[in-house]
């Protein structure tokens, strides 16, 4: 089955001409079925790349889904058309107001990582975004950064920062065979990291609420869940195009900023090769493992959801 977007969202198109199946809001209404919701809460400042790079991976599944494009209410993007942002995305104040539910949300990172999460702008507004998940959502995706605030902010586990960067291509232990959320997946695998912030290990466990699935002796967690909630913290990124740690990289180098060559990524670590894509299918696996238990535990009625969610928040 597709996934529903609109038909003039750059994302249509791309997906599209790669072979994933789309469908136009036309088409889906004709459909005898109830969509899947999925909210994308895109804090990033490359909207439009963001939302490729997500619907790509939850629109390769076999269901239907109506993807649904969120922003803060009162953050401006500089990166973005306003046009696009008027056109495609509404303000999570509108969209609380409107009391609809949704089987899943993806709450994006942001590049803000250096900044203590009480002193960002929208910090207000995402921490009534995380207490609205709780009655209004079935489960939802942190991301890199918006990962590391939600498990802050429900858990009290902190972040820490980074003396270097850590990015590159790391390779991950799976910890936890039986997950739902990995099946399919090898004893390790490579994950794209790129970040100046840490999660640590040992502050996860004194969670028992808490489960690593993914980990590295490298970089630390990477993949975490708390089962009660259904909500699932990643601080790593499968879903980067095969040249976004090349943009990040050339960018930095562009503009004298200090960087090392991103570790495990190009051939030889020579910036010069291009570079290979080795977690594509472990992407998909994540993402769609993530949909498919979504589809098994949701409730038919979305009025039903988070009827059975109390709030664990530390």
């Amino acid at each position: 089955m597709p996934i529903k977007i609109p038909a003039d969202l750059p994302a249509f198109d791309v997906l599209k001409h790669e072979g994933v199946m789309v469908m136009a809001e036309d088409q889906a209404s004709r459909q005898d079925i109830r969509p899947m919701r999925i909210g994308l809460l895109n804090l990033m400042p490359k909207k439009i790349q963001t939302e490729n790079q997500f619907a790509r991976l939850i629109g390769a599944t076999p269901l239907q889904l109506e993807l649904s494009l969120i922003r803060m209410s009162e953050h401006k993007t500089r990166n973005t058309a306003a046009e696009h942002m008027a056109e495609f995305y509404r303000p999570f104040q509108e969209v609380k107001a409107s009391g609809e539910k949704f089987d899943g949300l993806i709450i994006t990172g942001a590049p803000i990582e250096h900044l203590p999460f009480e002193e960002v702008t929208y910090w207000d507004e995402l921490c009534e975004v995380f207490d609205w998940t709780r009655t209004h959502v079935h489960s939802t995706f942190g991301v890199c950064w918006g990962g590391m605030a939600m498990i802050n902010y429900f858990h009290g586990v902190k972040k820490h920062i980074l003396d270097h960067k850590a990015f590159g291509c790391f390779r991950h232990q799976n910890l936890a065979h039986s997950s739902p959320y990995l099946r399919g997946f090898s004893d390790d695998c490579v994950i794209p990291v790129s970040r100046w912030t840490e999660i640590r290990q040992d502050e996860v466990d004194a969670r028992p609420e808490l489960r690593t699935l993914l980990h590295s002796d490298e970089v630390g967690p990477c993949l975490i869940e708390a089962p009660e909630t259904r909500d699932l913290f990643i601080f790593n990124h499968f879903e980067y195009d095969s040249d976004t740690l090349k943009q990040e990289y050339d960018r930095d180098v562009s503009e004298g900023t200090p960087i090392n060559v991103p570790s495990n990524y190009y051939p030889d670590d020579d910036p010069s090769n291009p570079p290979q894509n080795r977690w594509r299918s472990h992407a998909h696996l994540l993402y769609g493992n993530w949909i498919s238990e979504i589809y098994q535990t949701t409730p038919f009625d979305l009025s039903r959801i988070g009827h059975e969610i109390t709030d664990l928040r530390a």
